[in-house]
């Protein structure tokens, strides 16, 4: 496991290589129940991408980042939203607890 994120290290390293490759530059933050301590094996993982000035991410760039993931040998599922087309409410819920996979400086 990394940290306080309930995910294998090698699952971990496949889903920041398919993320700095299709959402370079995007801040990737894990929540939920992978976070939260909640989670099995079969637990999907919550991401959700906060990109460049926290600006919507291009549709085409998620399309693709979505593609990646179905074509990859991630066990379970990845659920990834755009911070920018998110509720406020949500927004907070995200803030009071989660992991940052992918710094945005990347």
């Amino acid at each position: 496991m990394t940290e306080r994120l309930h995910l294998l290290l090698r699952h971990r390293q496949q889903i920041e290589v398919l993320l700095r490759r299709h959402l370079p530059g995007v801040e990737v933050w894990a929540y939920g129940s992978r976070v939260s301590g909640r989670s099995h094996e079969g637990s999907d993982l919550d991401l959700v991408l906060r990109g460049s000035g926290l600006a919507k991410i291009e549709l085409s760039r998620l399309a693709d980042f979505e593609e990646a993931l179905r074509e990859s040998a991630i066990p379970f599922l990845v659920e990834a939203r755009d911070w920018a087309r998110l509720p406020q409410s949500f927004h907070r819920e995200i803030e009071r607890d989660h992991v940052v996979l992918v710094g945005g400086e990347d």
